[in-house]
């Protein structure tokens, strides 16, 4: 069983929960909960009967950072050495949709891990950013680089640079995230998101999520080929068929994921 999470792989139908539980340490990110994350996601994206994963933290952390205290002593060898990026790239490969339900801080790693998700919520209490710079470092796990994709090269520098945090609502108008909602929503809020990704064919939502990934990657020639080989690809599945019968006959689809 895991230590530092918390894995519900049924909380709703067709929706898991993967909630940080390291409390007493506002969810720093220890090595030891990146790779139990890293194994849930892995077996979660494995399970047929998923098709939505939301990670969470509490209410005053969805992730404050990386643990310092592993960290502090080491050298650029050590760190070489530890590879714990390579447990970050396997996160990035998670081909179901992730939603990060956030509240208080999202600081550092948890501000990447916050990222790492397609759909992010968050309460009105979040406070967000990349403060490595005020401990003598820089953002490692994709920081410089999402950030900068998401709120543009000003937003980002001053973030990066100064190490300040964006509230909720300066994350919102930089489209950074998705929606504000009180503290006592924000689970709710992502669990509505959830449901509504979980009515979709299991297909599609796949091969959709991984069209507009590779806008941040591709060229538009190159995003456009895979785009439609992807539209071509969904004609293969049975949802494709059960999804416009349905339309046609004026019925809610039946998906099955096949």
């Amino acid at each position: 069983m895991p230590e530092f999470i918390i894995v519900n792989p049924q909380a709703e139908k067709h929706i898991a929960l993967i909630q940080l539980n390291r409390s007493k340490e506002l969810n720093a990110l220890n090595l030891q909960l990146m790779q139990e994350l890293r194994d849930a996601l892995k077996e979660l994206d494995n399970n047929d009967e998923v098709r939505a994963i939301i990670i969470t933290g509490n209410e005053k952390a969805f992730a404050a950072g990386a643990d310092i205290k592993q960290m502090a002593g080491k050298s650029a060898i050590d760190m070489l050495n530890i590879d714990q990026f390579s447990t970050w790239d396997q996160i990035k490969k998670t081909k179901k949709p992730l939603i990060a339900a956030v509240c208080g801080f999202a600081l550092g790693g948890g501000c990447e891990l916050m990222m790492h998700c397609d759909l992010i919520v968050a309460s009105e209490t979040a406070r967000i950013g990349q403060p490595e710079i005020k401990i003598g470092v820089m953002p490692g796990a994709g920081g410089t680089q999402r950030l900068t994709r998401a709120v543009g090269k000003a937003l980002a520098m001053e973030v990066v640079l100064t190490g300040r945090f964006l509230t909720a609502e300066e994350a919102l108008k930089a489209g950074l995230i998705n929606k504000i909602v009180p503290n006592e929503m924000c689970l709710r809020e992502a669990f509505a998101l959830a449901k509504n990704i979980a009515a979709q064919s299991p297909v599609a939502v796949k091969l959709a999520k991984e069209a507009v990934l590779a806008a941040f990657n591709t060229s538009l020639d190159e995003g456009l080929i895979l785009e439609r080989k992807n539209f071509y690809l969904c004609f293969a599945s049975e949802d494709q068929k059960e999804g416009m019968n349905a339309f046609i006959e004026k019925r809610t689809p039946d998906f099955k994921g096949k």
